[in-house]
């Protein structure tokens, strides 16, 4: 897929949707995990910013958290703000569907969620409806557009869906989100703004959630993320 033709679905997309804007819930003052949160989005658009069409938002996948739990944050650089939404992971990442995520691989059908910063593409039609495609950035993902990892809605990441089982649905690798979810999705972080997913097991009170059992991942320390998805496969 050429760049020029990317652009132009983009454009095309955007012409085509139109949605209603939605006022971001405001951050904790101070608090610890927000706090952490800008400065990994900072940090993230720094490394990548040459490929990174629009600064203003970045979406953050904490994949260290349980699925029942808010962990795809909307960090909006401009107004000091941040909402958190629900978001799957891979089946291939929680073989055992308890909720965790265990495992990133960036292997063609292996169904799995990849760690690393992607840059959101345009809009097109799916199995799913409307999606947006994503270009990996960093060894850890770059094979998401042969993959098809992209990001769209699903009925196992509704909120009834987890009202009922406790936890999310599995994807195959994408980030699958419920359809109010999604629609913020579409409005926040579509058009070339970066996604980053790691497992960084960040509570509300900046404490770090454990690894689970039987995970296969190593966790590295805040300070050296990023570094970490650049350099890792």
């Amino acid at each position: 897929m050429k760049r020029r033709d990317i652009l132009k679905g983009t454009l095309a997309a955007g012409a085509a949707l139109a949605l209603p804007a939605r006022v971001f819930a405001s951050a904790a003052p101070g608090s610890p995990r927000d706090r952490i949160l800008f400065d990994i989005a900072r940090r993230e658009l720094a490394r990548h910013g040459n490929a990174i069409w629009r600064h203003d938002i970045v979406g953050i996948a904490d994949f260290g958290l349980h699925s029942a739990k808010p962990r795809f944050h909307f960090v909006n650089l401009e107004r000091g703000e941040i909402q958190s939404h629900h978001v799957s992971h891979g089946v291939g990442s929680d073989y055992q569907h308890d909720g965790w995520l265990k495992q990133f691989s960036n292997v063609e059908g292996s169904n799995a969620t990849s760690r690393g910063a992607y840059v959101t593409w345009e809009w097109y039609k799916g199995r799913y409806g409307t999606s947006v495609r994503l270009g990996g950035l960093d060894q850890t993902n770059e094979a998401a557009l042969r993959r098809y990892i992209v990001m769209h809605h699903a009925d196992y990441a509704e909120p009834a869906h987890l009202a009922k089982w406790g936890r999310l649905g599995r994807s195959n690798g994408c980030f699958a989100m419920g359809t109010e979810q999604f629609r913020e999705a579409l409005m926040h972080l579509s058009g070339g703004r970066l996604l980053f997913a790691d497992s960084l097991g960040l509570e509300e009170d900046g404490s770090i959630q454990p690894l689970p059992e039987m995970a296969m991942i190593e966790r590295a320390p805040l300070d050296m993320i990023g570094r970490t998805a650049a350099s890792a496969f």
